[in-house]
């Protein structure tokens, strides 16, 4: 916020969220739902989702928010806007309320690209009060905003990212996904192995480090939470420290795995969600025909990525009255190649605001 301030923004408010962004709905149990700009009585995600609402719905140009699993992507996704995830470590968390120290991210959500990036530029650089990342990868360096930056991109390798990525819930969300995908000349299918034991350590991560921030102010005055965020932390918190363990080791190899396919290709294509924007209170979804509870299962696609902290820009894609999100994944410190990307994607007419 002070950065954007020194570069010559106005704050006009603060915005709604789920509890302690532990959340994909956007449902606040003290404040009531954040709705989505174009369904009243649909979600506008989570956890940021007031930040998802207030650009999808025009009130702002830009917002800010956060990203452990998935939440600036989910809600990009649900309220038809561009969304940016940096990589870990990328921009500073100084001065922000932590929830995953390890998974943790602040990015942008804004109506353009070029918004997107200007945001983005505007908040890099280091910060000794953020020990997250190298602070020379934070450096004032890869500034992207300027319209020459993102006229011209030089040919990238793309693949659509296949099974875990697809075929879970809505085919509409495919559909988005392959109409990108076409757009930036994708030449290759992949099937990537482990994604659903990334996912699985992801979990194990977040509520253990979840639980260890909260679990005395549980003890003190548990009423005071959300009973759904209430009961994970606790679940949390009885969680063998074997598992925790195992699920860091399983990062790391996710990690190695994921650098090797980036040798490959520079850009990696899939849903941001495998529905879109769900009715404010519903409580289950059929992921890969099963029923499921709906609150922990919207990140499917987004939290394996953000697991290991590479740069995502959730695209808006329009194919009826709701959008769906398109994620643009590329390798660690190169939002460069996603941002790009979008540009070209949105110069097109493929992604962009509601028409």
């Amino acid at each position: 916020v002070a950065r954007l301030a020194a570069a010559g923004a106005t704050t006009t408010g603060a915005l709604n969220m789920g509890e302690f962004a532990y959340d994909f709905t956007g449902e606040n149990a003290h404040y009531g739902p954040s709705r989505n700009p174009h369904d009243r009585t649909r979600m506008a995600g989570g956890s940021s989702g007031g930040s998802g609402a207030a650009v999808g719905g025009g009130l702002v140009p830009l917002a800010l928010g956060s990203d452990t699993n998935g939440s600036i992507r989910v809600p990009s996704a649900f309220c038809g806007i561009f969304g940016l995830k940096p990589t870990y470590g990328r921009l500073p968390r100084t001065g922000t309320f932590p929830f995953v120290d390890s998974l943790d991210h602040l990015g942008p959500m804004a109506r353009t690209v070029q918004d997107l990036a200007l945001a983005f530029d505007a908040m890099q650089g280091a910060d000794a009060g953020d020990d997250a990342g190298d602070p020379a990868c934070r450096s004032d360096v890869g500034r992207l905003a300027a319209a020459a930056g993102l006229k011209e991109a030089p040919a990238l390798r793309v693949a659509r990212l296949e099974g875990w990525f697809r075929g879970q819930a809505e085919p509409e969300t495919d559909a988005a996904a392959d109409r990108v995908a076409q757009a930036l000349g994708a030449d290759a299918q992949l099937d990537i192995e482990g994604v659903a034991a990334a996912r699985a350590a992801a979990f194990v991560i977040t509520n253990v480090e979840g639980a260890a921030l909260h679990l005395d102010d549980i003890r003190r005055s548990p009423d005071a939470y959300d009973p759904f965020v209430r009961d994970r932390l606790l679940a949390g918190s009885l969680m063998p420290g074997v598992h925790y363990v195992r699920a860091q080791r399983a990062r790391l190899q996710f990690q190695r795995q994921m650098r090797a396919v980036f040798e490959r290709y520079d850009l990696l294509v899939a849903p941001t969600t495998p529905m879109r924007a769900p009715t404010i209170g519903a409580q289950t979804v059929e992921l890969a025909g099963e029923t499921v509870a709906l609150r922990p299962n919207i990140g499917v696609y987004t939290q394996p990525i953000s697991f290991i902290g590479l740069p995502v820009v959730s695209c808006p894609v329009w194919l009826d009255a709701l959008p769906c999100g398109v994620q643009l994944i590329a390798p660690a410190w190169r939002e460069d190649l996603a941002l790009r990307a979008a540009h070209q994607l949105e110069q097109s007419g493929v992604c962009g605001p509601k028409p």
